[in-house]
């Protein structure tokens, strides 16, 4: 199995899911809704139809939120999968905030081992692996070399060279836990910022270096999670579930995620 190979072929299935989404976003797209009332557009199908393409030919099973359901007793054989949200942050999309992602994750017998994260109002691309780090490049155009574009690439997390202490939070989901969370940094740290942002971006923010902590302490799916985990991994950080020591882990029975924090 060429991991470099697959890493590229993820990169490029991201970059034109995230062409498509941009397609949709110019337009006066309608909104469905979901068996759980939360949103899904024509972006989220299109996005979704692009990466399996580029994915089904590598012959590795996809788990995605957009993709069929495949129960658990198939599922628990799988040593490799590939974990796909095609667009995480779709009510961030309904709002046109700009704060929406294309995630691939790789999975090797519960652990991300392969992220891509692609922005496509920005053209950010974040990409990790294992044995390799984790690195950032503004990326239109799809690639050939992956050597190349890491030479272009900033690895994470670059130094930023903040005085304050940077806790990032969801735009739409706010527990008592998390607030609390806030609280007990703003009595630990001289100066502390809190920054709202949609998206698996929060999990990009720590990996890169500007923000210190996220604190999910409300409900989250795997494919929102797994590529980020895996940025923030290989560069440097962790995801630890809540009040434990012990790492989000993925491709479980119940696809739901505990609550973690990555730090």
């Amino acid at each position: 199995m060429n991991f470099q190979d697959l890493l590229k072929t993820a990169i490029n299935a991201s970059i034109q899911a995230g062409d498509a989404i941009m397609e949709v976003y110019a337009s006066n797209f309608e909104v469905e809704h979901k068996t759980d009332q939360s949103p899904l557009t024509l972006a989220d199908k299109n996005s979704n139809t692009i990466i399996e393409k580029f994915l089904l030919k590598t012959n590795i099973p996809i788990l995605s939120e957009e993709g069929a359901k495949i129960a658990y007793s198939e599922r628990k054989n799988w040593e490799y999968s590939w974990l796909v949200d095609p667009l995480d942050g779709t009510k961030e999309f309904v709002k046109r905030n700009g704060e929406f992602t294309v995630n691939i994750a790789m999975i090797h017998n519960g652990n991300p081992i392969m992220g891509v994260i692609y922005v496509p109002v920005k053209e950010d691309l974040y990409f990790a692996m294992e044995g390799l780090g984790s690195f950032k490049i503004s990326q239109k155009t799809t690639i050939d070399n992956l050597d190349e574009l890491i030479s272009k690439s900033d690895k994470l997390p670059i130094d930023y060279n903040r005085d304050s202490y940077v806790v990032v939070g969801s735009r739409s989901h706010m527990s008592a836990e998390t607030t609390a969370f806030f609280e007990q940094k703003k009595k630990e740290y001289a100066e502390v910022e809190v920054l709202a942002i949609g998206s698996s971006l929060k999990l990009c923010m720590v990996a890169e270096g500007k923000a210190d902590a996220y604190p999910r302490y409300a409900p989250t799916m795997e494919w929102d999670t797994g590529a980020g985990h895996a940025i923030a991994k290989y560069a440097g950080f962790s995801v630890k579930q809540y009040n434990s020591y012990e790492d989000v882990i993925y491709n479980k029975e119940d696809l739901l995620n505990p609550w973690f924090l990555v730090n």
